[in-house]
């Protein structure tokens, strides 16, 4: 009971962007997933690579506001890594099987997989801004990133007023859905 409500009060750290929290969960777990990755021909590098990404999964779905954790973060951590590890082995071709604990694990190929479907998202976003071109890129970054108000962005990228700068961010805003909604049909027919 104790380490339930332990894992609760990091998972709403976590949520809630913690710093100590996220300290906590990694110190606490890090080490068994280091040695879950050397141990299947990884590195150290690979370790904290793949800790992150598990972390970045576990983030999501607790901002979601919906999960609920029905085994230890380090059983969930674990599980994770797991399977982004041996998709990257697998990828690369370094596969090694191992006996494993079905105890230790826990179904997660649902998360993995809303995971990688919005790093892809991601990316052809970043192509799509990449693609946008001049001012609509450095004003659409003023607005959403920098949060500068109306007036600010008027007056830096010379436009009269307030009102006409609002007017071309949503012709930048309608022009990039148009470029990441190109790349998006690509992407999926692609697949």
């Amino acid at each position: 009971m104790k380490s339930e409500l332990y894992d609760e009060s990091l998972l709403k750290g976590l949520a809630e962007g913690d710093k100590r929290s996220i300290e906590i969960i990694y110190k606490d777990h890090f080490n068994s997933i280091q040695a879950l990755i050397i141990n299947n021909n990884g590195s150290s590098d690979d370790a904290k690579d793949i800790f992150q990404e598990a972390l970045i999964v576990l983030y999501e779905k607790v901002r979601s506001g919906s999960f609920e954790l029905n085994c230890q973060i380090k059983t969930y951590l674990y599980s994770v890594s797991k399977r982004l590890w041996l998709k990257k082995l697998s990828v690369s071709n370094r596969f090694v099987s191992s006996a494993e604990d079905p105890e230790s694990t826990y179904p997660v190929e649902d998360e993995i997989e809303a995971h990688e479907k919005r790093d892809a998202e991601f990316d052809m976003m970043e192509k799509a801004i990449a693609g946008l071109g001049e001012p609509c890129k450095s004003l659409l970054e003023a607005y959403y990133l920098k949060k500068q108000n109306m007036q600010v962005i008027a007056a830096s990228f010379g436009y009269t007023n307030a009102d006409n700068a609002k007017n071309q961010k949503y012709k930048c805003l309608l022009r990039l859905k148009k470029i990441f909604f190109a790349h998006y049909k690509n992407g999926i027919d692609h697949e």
